[in-house]
C-alpha cells in the first residue's frame, strides 16, 4: 500500500502568515522611523532658528541707494520693507524678543557696543543715535575707541528709511541702537543696570520749528517729558553719568543783539520748539542743583551736511531744484533777506566731542547730591551768517540747474529772520573753532545726496562743486 503525501497546507499557511507579519512590522517600523526623522528635523530647525536669533543682530533687509529715486512714490521696495516690517525688527527677532529689548543676546549686544576699546575710554549712551547729529557723533566716538550705545525711537517726523540707513551705517561700525522711546522708563533703567555709563550725549528731540504748530504735544512729550525721564534715570544711577545735551539757537527767540552770546536774553521764544528747548535748560539747572548731575547744554546753529534732515531748507531745496519745482525763498516783513549761521556737521561733532572731553563728573550718588556739579551752556555755530539767496546760488552752481525761486514774506510760524553765533566760550573751554564754509560744506552734501539717491547721471557727470562755480555763487 502506497503512503499518502505529507500535508503541507498548514506549513504554507504558517509561512504566509509569518511573511504577512514581517511586512506589517516593517511598514510600522518605517512609519515610526519617518515620524521620528520628521520630528528630529523640526527640532533641529527650531534649534538653529533659536541659535541664530540669540547670537546675531536683527536681520534687516539690504539697502540699495543706487536704485532709489528722489520721490517718495517710487522708493526701492527694500527700503519700504526696511522701514515698515515689524518696526524695523526682523520677524524672528520679534517672535523671540517681542519689542526686542530683552534676552541674553540683546544684553550681549548692549554690553559689547558700550564697551570702550581704548585706555580710559568713555562708555557713552547716545540718544537720537539714528538722527543726523547723533549718527555723526556716534561714528566719531566709536572711531576713537569709546564705547557707544545708541538709542532711538525711529519716529516718522521725516522718512524713517533715512534713519534706518543711518542705523545700517552705525551697525557696520559696531554701534548697536536700542529701539525705545525716552519715556520708556523701565527700559532706560534696564540699560543703566547693564552698563555703567560714564557719559550721556542726549541728542534725541522732536525737531523743527514749523511742525510745532501742527503737533505741539509731540514737542512736550519728547523735549520736556522725555528729557525729564532720562534725567530721572541718570540721577539714580551709580555712578551718575556726565550729560551733554542738545539745546538750540532757537532759544534766543526775539533777541536782536548780534552775534548771539550765551549771556543774552533767552526768555522770549518765538516758537513752541524754542520754548521746549528753553524749558530743557531750566530743567537741567534744576537737576544739577538738586541731584548733582553734571550738565552741558549745546546751542546748535542750523547744522547741515551729509546724512542731514530732509525738513531742512538746504535739503529740500536740493530735491526741488533737481525736480524742477519752484522753491520759496523768504524775506522779512521789511524786505530784508533771511540769513542763517549755517554750521557744517563735522564742526558740530568736534564741539560735541570737546564738550564730552571737558565734562566733569557728576557729584551725586543714589539720587543724592554730594557737592556742587558742573553746569554749562555753549553756542556751536559757524560765526558767519549767509543769506538764503546765497545758499540757493551755491546749490545752483553745484547742481548745474537754475532754481525757480518764489520770493515771499516769511510767515508768522515761529522762524526768526537772522542767527549769528558768538562761540568765544566754546573756543576758550574746549578749543571749538569751525573751519568749513558754506560752499565747501554744501559741496560735500550734494556729493552725498546724489550718491545716496542714485542721481549722479542727472547732473551730466559734472565735477560736483568745481571751485569756480561754487565760489562764484558764494561770493555773488
Amino acid at each position: 500500500m502506497m503512503a499518502s503525501p505529507p500535508d503541507t497546507s498548514k506549513t504554507t499557511k504558517l509561512e504566509r502568515y509569518n511573511s504577512y507579519l514581517r511586512r506589517v512590522n516593517n511598514t510600522k517600523l518605517l512609519a515610526a522611523s519617518s515620524k521620528l526623522l520628521f520630528r528630529a528635523t523640526l527640532l533641529a530647525a527650531a534649534c538653529l532658528i533659536f541659535y541664530f536669533t540669540l547670537n546675531y543682530p536683527p536681520l534687516y533687509s539690504s539697502f540699495d541707494p543706487a536704485a532709489a529715486s528722489i520721490g517718495t512714490s517710487s522708493r526701492n521696495p527694500h527700503r519700504l520693507l526696511h522701514a515698515t516690517a515689524a518696526g524695523g525688527h526682523s520677524f524672528l527677532t520679534s517672535a523671540f524678543y517681542g519689542s526686542g529689548n530683552s534676552g541674553a543676546a540683546w544684553e550681549k549686544q548692549v554690553r559689547h557696543s558700550a564697551t570702550p576699546r581704548r585706555p580710559n575710554g568713555f562708555s557713552i549712551l547716545v540718544t537720537g543715535a539714528a538722527g543726523f547729529v547723533g549718527t555723526h557723533c556716534s561714528l566719531a566716538l566709536k572711531k576713537r575707541g569709546d564705547g557707544v550705545l545708541g538709542l532711538d525711537n525711529f519716529n516718522s517726523y521725516y522718512d524713517p528709511v533715512l534713519k534706518r540707513a543711518r542705523q545700517d551705517l552705525l551697525q557696520k561700525h559696531g554701534v548697536f541702537i536700542v529701539e525705545v522711546d525716552l519715556n520708556d522708563g523701565p527700559t532706560l533703567t534696564k540699560l543703566f543696570d547693564i552698563v555703567p555709563f560714564t557719559h550721556i550725549l542726549h541728542l534725541a528731540a522732536q525737531a523743527g520749528v514749523r511742525y510745532a504748530m501742527q503737533n505741539p504735544q509731540s514737542y512736550v512729550a519728547s523735549n520736556i517729558a522725555g528729557f525729564v525721564n532720562l534725567l530721572e534715570v541718570a540721577k539714580s544711577a551709580d555712578p551718575q553719568p556726565a550729560i551733554v545735551w542738545a539745546s538750540s539757537s532757537s532759544v534766543y527767540g526775539l533777541n536782536t543783539q548780534n552775534p548771539f552770546s550765551e549771556a543774552h536774553r533767552t526768555d522770549r521764544p518765538a516758537s513752541l520748539y524754542a520754548a521746549t528747548k528753553k524749558a530743557g535748560e531750566e530743567i537741567a539747572h534744576t537737576y544739577n542743583h538738586i541731584y548733582g548731575l553734571s550738565l552741558t547744554g549745546l546751542r546748535f546753529f542750523t547744522v547741515y551736511g551729509p546724512w542731514g534732515r530732509p525738513d531742512m531748507a538746504y535739503y529740500f531745496f536740493t530735491k526741488d531744484i533737481l525736480q524742477g519745482k519752484p522753491i520759496n525763498v523768504y524775506k522779512t516783513a521789511d524786505g530784508k533777506e533771511v540769513a542763517r549761521d549755517f554750521t557744517y556737521i563735522d564742526d558740530v561733532v568736534k564741539g560735541c566731542v570737546g564738550a564730552l572731553d571737558t565734562a566733569e563728573k557728576s557729584t551725586g550718588s543714589g539720587g543724592k547730591k554730594r557737592g556742587p556739579a558742573q553746569l554749562r551752556v555753549y553756542n556751536l555755530g559757524n560765526t558767519s551768517p549767509v543769506g538764503v539767496g546765497k545758499l540757493v546760488g551755491i546749490l545752483e552752481g553745484l547742481l548745474g540747474v537754475k532754481a525757480k525761486k518764489h520770493v515771499i514774506t516769511m510767515p508768522r510760524n515761529g522762524d526768526v529772520p537772522f542767527t549769528h553765533a558768538n562761540v568765544t566760550l566754546a573756543y576758550r573751554d574746549f578749543g571749538y573753532k569751525p573751519t568749513t564754509d558754506l560752499a565747501a560744506g554744501l559741496r560735500k552734501f550734494v556729493k552725498w545726496y546724489l550718491s545716496f539717491y542714485g542721481l549722479q547721471s542727472r547732473v551730466n557727470n559734472k565735477e560736483i562743486g568745481s571751485s569756480s562755480s561754487a565760489t562764484k555763487a558764494a561770493s555773488s
